[in-house]
This record gives structure tokens, sequence and C-alpha cells, in this order.
């Protein structure tokens, strides 16, 4: 047998990793995108997620308000694309960081919204940015700010 100083180490780190499920929580997080075929805004705040570490699923649908009135967003909070996430939704150009944010405090609520097409924000760059705030959204539609940028 040979002593434990010879072993390697990181086979036998992975091994317990695995074994603890480390290794599945530092997977991609998969996010469903419903939006406009149209809409080259929305493509951009796709591809802020992928480089986030998001794995990004997205649906091109005809009737976004329909989508997001299915998926039970409120319209008032209303923006160009409506996302569902870990049993959230996400309206509009929330930045991966609030998403990510969510995840992990997990608060009961519908989800999050960035109100309108800010600009500034992911897949709304600009020179001139302006400030705008996550919102969350709760289950009766009213809403808390989450987040300001």
């Amino acid at each position: 047998m040979k002593p434990l100083s010879r072993l390697r180490p990181l086979p036998l780190l992975l091994a317990l990793l695995v074994g603890t499920g480390s290794v599945r929580a530092q997977s991609l997080t998969e996010v469903e995108v419903f939006k406009s075929p149209y809409c080259g805004c929305c493509e951009k705040w796709v591809e802020h997620l992928q480089k986030n570490r998001f794995t990004v699923n997205a649906h091109n649908v005809n009737d976004v308000p329909a989508a997001r009135k299915r998926l039970g967003m409120p319209e008032r909070v209303a923006s160009c694309h409506t996302a569902r996430v870990g049993g959230y939704l996400i309206e509009g150009h929330v930045p991966a960081a609030d998403i990510q944010r969510l995840l992990k405090e997990k608060p009961k609520a519908v989800g999050l919204a960035a109100p309108g097409m800010p600009q500034g924000s992911p897949g709304m760059e600009t020179a001139t940015p302006v400030p705008y705030q996550t919102l969350l959204v709760q289950a009766d539609g009213s809403t808390t700010v989450f987040a300001k940028h």
C-alpha cells in the first residue's frame, strides 16, 4: 500500500467533489428565453448571459406579450423578452449578476424585471447609459427594488 503522501491529490479531490455534488453546482444554469425573432437587443442580452456562464435556450415567438402573460409576468413591468430560470421569471435586460444573486438568495417572488429597455443595460449598451433599477416582482404584481445600476 502506498503512503498517503504519494497519492496523487487531483483524482482524490475530483472524487470528493463529485461525491458531494460540488461539481454539479458549478455547471451552467439553463435560461429559457422567449423573444421576437427580429429583436437585435434580445440577441445581445442572450450573448451577455452566455458570457456569464448561463446556457440559453431561446425561443422565437411572434407574440411576446402573449408569452409573458402565459408565463405569469405582469404586463406593467414589460420589456422586449421574457425568460425562465430556476423557477423564476426574468423580464427584460436584467444583468446576469442580478440573476445569479436571485438564484443564490432564492426569495419568494415571481422573478426580476428591468421594465422598458433601459439604455446601458446588458444588450442595450450605449455611450450614454441612464440609471435604472432591477425590480423584484411579487405574485400580487407589487415590486421592490432588487438592484440599482
